[in-house]
């Protein structure tokens, strides 16, 4: 099962919910959104797994769902199939439930196949004349 790789994340708490993007590598959770930045470490255990995370403000704009521009996060969750889904509560607000769901980020497609690209038709030739429709019942003057 997929555990490291770079989600999209959606997290909630009373106060609203927002999105961002993580990226899980050996331990390390790294990512963020417009306004903040996301760091901290998570271990996993089979399908479960624990992680403290910190949000740091790095741009103006609106407050973190704890109202804070640094919050601790401890959380608790598992992977179910490509899924992942947690909460916890920051140290900050211990009152306010947090939850989120991390959603791998799928795979780049291949590129399109180029090899035809020179076979393609250049534009309009004498073979293709360009039409210019012609509307009947209109007059000019």
């Amino acid at each position: 099962m997929r555990r490291d790789g770079q989600y999209a994340v959606w997290f909630k708490t009373s106060r609203g919910e927002g999105t961002g993007i993580v990226h899980l590598a050996n331990g390390i959770i790294s990512g963020g959104d417009s306004f903040f930045t996301y760091s901290g470490s998570y271990q996993v255990d089979n399908d479960h797994f624990t992680a403290a995370l910190t949000t740091t403000r790095h741009a103006a704009g609106p407050p973190t769902l704890f109202g804070l521009d640094v919050v601790d996060v401890e959380l608790a969750g598992r992977f179910k199939g490509r899924l992942a889904s947690c909460s916890g509560t920051a140290k900050q607000a211990p009152g306010l439930p947090f939850e989120a769901t991390l959603i791998p980020r799928e795979e780049q497609s291949p590129e399109p196949d180029r090899s035809r690209a020179g076979k393609l038709p250049d534009g309009f030739d004498a073979r293709h004349p360009v039409r210019i429709p012609v509307v009947r019942g209109l007059s000019r003057g």
